[in-house]
């Protein structure tokens, strides 16, 4: 089975919708996704997924199904050291580098600061609807893998956003999300390709093939949006700091 996990395209937080370059990139990424054949669309509830998955699913007449818990994955806010309200993805690296639990993807969500904030409830939210989902298309959670009890070559999509990626990723993988959130960047509209393995009969795991693909824009000389990234230098005053 493969999954595609698709971020939404550019956004314009103020409206929970995409700015007019979103909606071209929303465009650009329903030609290249409505072709395929998916044997089910999900959806986050938030209005820029459901936006981005609008041009898709007009394009092939096709429906979505909402599922709360691709909703971006901010409700866990954390307390910044300047006392400001802030998600997890934006802490600064030399404060969350520096404390070793944050690589491991057990003891991470115990760090303080995280279990005020409940984070454990939080993942364990994505997580138990991740495998409620992957278990309706025949994968069953069994420890660190999946078994396979009805295995198939279906592909389903994912319209959602990057931080919730991360944590699908992080609990297919044994990733600590820390590393995902801090480390990889998935532009606006960018696909993310997941695979079922199944070298012995019965047991599966997941594996990446391709990683926030934005071909789709390449293709149409469309430049990938900067939404989530930081400056690339320090002195660069028009890219955002924090």
């Amino acid at each position: 089975m493969k999954l595609l996990i698709i971020r939404h395209g550019d956004p314009d937080y103020t409206i929970d919708s995409l700015t007019e370059k979103g909606h071209r990139e929303a465009e650009l990424l329903s030609e290249r996704i409505a072709p395929m054949d998916i044997a089910a669309y999900y959806v986050s509830p938030l209005g820029r997924a459901q936006a981005t998955a609008g041009y898709t699913l007009k394009k092939c007449g096709r429906s979505a199904e909402t599922l709360d818990w691709l909703r971006e994955f901010d409700r866990n806010l954390i307390i910044g050291p300047d006392g400001q309200r802030r998600i997890a993805w934006d802490m600064l690296p030399q404060n969350w580098t520096a404390v070793p639990e944050y690589y491991d993807k057990d003891k991470w969500v115990d760090v303080p600061v995280m279990a005020e904030a409940d984070m454990q409830n939080g993942i364990a939210y994505v997580q138990n609807g991740l495998d409620s989902l992957l278990a309706r298309h025949g994968y069953e959670r069994n420890g660190n893998y999946y078994s396979a009890v009805r295995p198939n070559e279906y592909t389903i999509a994912l319209f959602c956003h990057f931080g919730v990626e991360c944590v699908i990723l992080g609990h297919l993988l044994g990733i600590s999300p820390m590393l995902l959130w801090h480390g990889f960047m998935a532009a606006p509209t960018s696909v993310t390709t997941v695979c079922t393995e199944e070298r012995r009969e019965g047991i599966a795991y997941f594996r990446v093939t391709a990683f926030g693909d934005i071909s789709h824009l390449n293709n149409h000389g469309e430049p990938p949006a900067f939404a989530g990234r930081f400056c690339e230098t320090f002195s660069n005053s028009e890219q955002r700091h924090d």
